[in-house]
């Protein structure tokens, strides 16, 4: 099956995500310097989001690259993501408005350790569908920053309630990690 359907819908999912992000950002209560700063958390929420949907659609472009087809369980292996994806407009508005809460900043981490196992599923999906031979499967390889993302996820979830800055600190950490795609999906076949 041709995947260009796959991209063209997951590219307007990756849209909307980040349009409904922004809208959900608020005008100050007022024309002072207070009021604008009474915004900054739900706005350094917003950023961060921003840069995980930009960090995924990146990966997700690169991914597909490196693949010729894809099947019916690709298919709802991407659905899958996109999924916990689409829930990052409500995950980042709930921690922006309660930023020193608990339980927002761990939903937060569920809604990224979700996100990160649902692509590592689409990833295995996509090799075991071109072989283990094929150029994304060695260019993946043992997918060591995966693994670290999901660790620091299950880390950060319980930390959220003893120390709430430094589950802050470990989705920082991941994204920043994750910032650059692999770049060995974008080398040529030999």
């Amino acid at each position: 099956m041709n995947k260009g359907r796959l991209e063209a819908f997951s590219d307007g999912v990756f849209a909307i995500i980040i349009t409904i992000m922004v809208l959900d950002l608020r005008v100050p209560p007022g024309p002072s310097l207070e009021a604008l700063r009474s915004t900054v958390p739900v706005f350094l929420s917003y950023v961060l989001s921003f840069v995980y949907v930009g960090i995924y659609w990146n990966n997700h472009h690169h991914l597909l690259h490196a693949s010729e087809r894809v099947s019916g369980p690709i298919l709802w292996a991407n659905l899958h993501l996109l999924f916990w994806l689409s829930l990052a407009p409500f995950a980042t508005r709930w921690v922006g408005e309660n930023y020193n809460a608990p339980w927002p900043i761990a939903l937060y981490g569920l809604m990224l350790l979700f996100a990160g196992l649902a692509y590592f599923i689409l990833t295995k999906a996509l090799i075991a569908h071109h072989g283990a031979s094929s150029r994304l499967a060695t260019s993946i390889g043992k997918d060591r920053k995966g693994l670290a993302s999901v660790i620091i996820y299950v880390i950060a979830i319980p930390l959220a309630f003893v120390w709430p800055k430094a589950a802050y600190g470990c989705y920082i950490f991941v994204a920043v990690i994750w910032l650059l795609p692999d770049r060995r999906i974008e080398r040529p076949a030999k």
